[in-house]
């Protein structure tokens, strides 16, 4: 490919060891995309998408912040203009992105997906949306085509607890050559702030479980139930997002009076809340140590700013930021009282504020205990990390204080079939920091003692953490 097209065989990478690390150790190792949101179904069924709309912008909230900072009208992000036209409003935005990771994002997956090299704007917009409607209709972009194509060899889904996985068992069925396996995801299970939406979740889980769920130990035994039913599908990792770690601990008997509370339609106070959510989260973390899952943890957002929209919109439409809660202190005590009774699984922190990434980086290390290497992770940049300062911010934070040779490395976190250039993107990050270390000489420059550390972090480590033995 030429060089003087924007995305070139050279993207990113600034120096000669950059470049000889990433083709030689990066580029080639496959993925194993071990957190994401991908709908289990349009697996199953192999969806065939029509145009860009639908497997581009679809449900994509960055793009959406970016189109209402130029000054796009919310009917081409979330309302009902045209496919056509929301694409067009959002080529229109493009050109705007400069210094946003959105339009390295952009050319790349057109590259990637499409061939396309052309910059997007308003005047290459109808003629990219062709070109792409043209490819979307055979069957190479399928997402079983996709998964092929990006040599994806495993896939773990977000799902909720309630979720009865059929579209999995579909997938297993399939023939598809990528493992895909869910991921047990049960915020919903602490909401007794919210009775009214924590009871309707509550019985679905009671249908799902087929148990009665009259009081708060038939309330943890269903979630057990569940939580088997998950690890025979091939689960074998947990996730949780969590403004901040909870660590308010208290009796059995304090908590069984916060549900009853909840299930007599009283929303519990924030400190009620809080006592719920640490004691329910604790017992679920000695139930991953038990069946040696992977204990995932995004801490850090601060959601639903804008509650006019959240009103009018929903949630996960484009209006939660980073948040300033303090960490460290509860972090510490939630990890400390599982270490102590020897039930700590193995646990990923992924940190959405920066300002965080020294405390998180040499918390991992107050947990490690020599059964496995790494065993406490500091995930992948996420969310507004996960572009190419924030995420040089998170391996120089874990290599300054702990292992970057151990990192379990990228993940797409993503709704979108289109997000997987963001592991090529990573693998490109990472071989131009550590190239450039070689090129200062601050490493050595011996592709023997990189190059097996560049092909770990963007595949093996993850494979053989995560142990799915699948």
């Amino acid at each position: 490919m030429s060089h003087s097209t924007f995305i070139h065989d050279d993207f990113i990478l600034q120096n000669q060891s950059a470049r000889r690390i990433y083709h030689a150790f990066a580029e080639p190792a496959p993925i194993f995309d071990f957190h994401c949101h991908l709908p289990p179904e349009d697996i199953a069924n192999n969806r065939k998408f029509n145009n860009l709309f639908e497997i581009w912008l679809e449900g994509d909230h960055y793009k959406w912040r970016a189109m209402r900072s130029n000054g796009a009208a919310e009917k081409y992000c979330t309302g009902d203009a045209e496919p056509f036209e929301k694409f067009k409003a959002w080529a229109a935005t493009v050109p705007h992105t400069l210094r946003n990771p959105l339009y390295h994002w952009t050319h790349l997956e057109l590259a990637r997906y499409f061939g396309i090299t052309e910059l997007l704007n308003e005047d290459s917009a109808e003629r990219i949306w062709n070109q792409t409607r043209e490819q979307l209709a055979g069957d190479d972009l399928t997402t079983h085509g996709i998964l092929k194509k990006f040599d994806v060899r495993t896939v773990c889904t977000t799902d909720d607890p309630t979720d009865d996985l059929q579209h999995h068992q579909a997938i297993k069925a399939s023939g598809i050559e990528t493992t895909v396996v869910p991921t047990w995801r049960p915020d919903k299970s602490f909401g007794v702030d919210n009775p009214e939406a924590f009871n309707t979740w509550v019985g679905k889980l009671e249908a799902q479980s087929g148990i009665s769920i009259s009081n708060f130990n038939q309330f943890i035994e269903a979630l057990d139930n569940r939580l088997d039913f998950f690890h025979e599908q091939g689960c074998r990792l947990s996730d949780h997002g969590l403004g901040q770690c909870p660590a308010s601990f208290s009796s059995e008997q304090a908590v069984s009076s916060i549900f009853d509370e909840a299930r007599a339609r009283r929303g519990a106070s924030p400190e009620a809340q809080q006592q719920f959510t640490t004691f329910v989260l604790g017992h679920l973390g000695e139930r991953y140590a038990e069946k040696g899952w992977t204990m995932q943890m995004h801490i850090g957002a601060l959601r639903n700013n804008n509650r006019r929209l959240l009103s009018a919109l929903g949630p996960d439409t484009g209006f939660d930021s980073i948040g300033d809660l303090p960490q460290g202190v509860t972090l510490s005590a939630f990890l400390d009282r599982l270490d102590t009774h020897n039930k700590l699984p193995k646990t990923i922190l992924y940190n959405l504020n920066p300002a965080d990434n020294y405390l998180f980086a040499t918390m991992i290390g107050n947990f490690q205990d020599g059964t496995i290497p790494g065993k406490i992770q500091l995930g992948s940049g996420w969310w507004f990390l996960d572009q190419k300062e924030a995420m040089e911010w998170q391996m120089n934070a874990l290599s300054n204080l702990g292992l970057l040779s151990r990192f379990v490395g990228m993940v797409t976190d993503s709704r979108s079939f289109m997000s997987y250039p963001r592991h090529e993107y990573f693998r490109r990050v990472l071989c131009n920091l550590i190239g450039t270390d070689m090129e200062n000489g601050e490493i050595p420059k011996d592709d023997n003692l990189v190059g097996p550390m560049i092909r770990n972090i963007c595949y093996n480590n993850a494979e053989e953490f995560l142990g799915l033995g699948l």
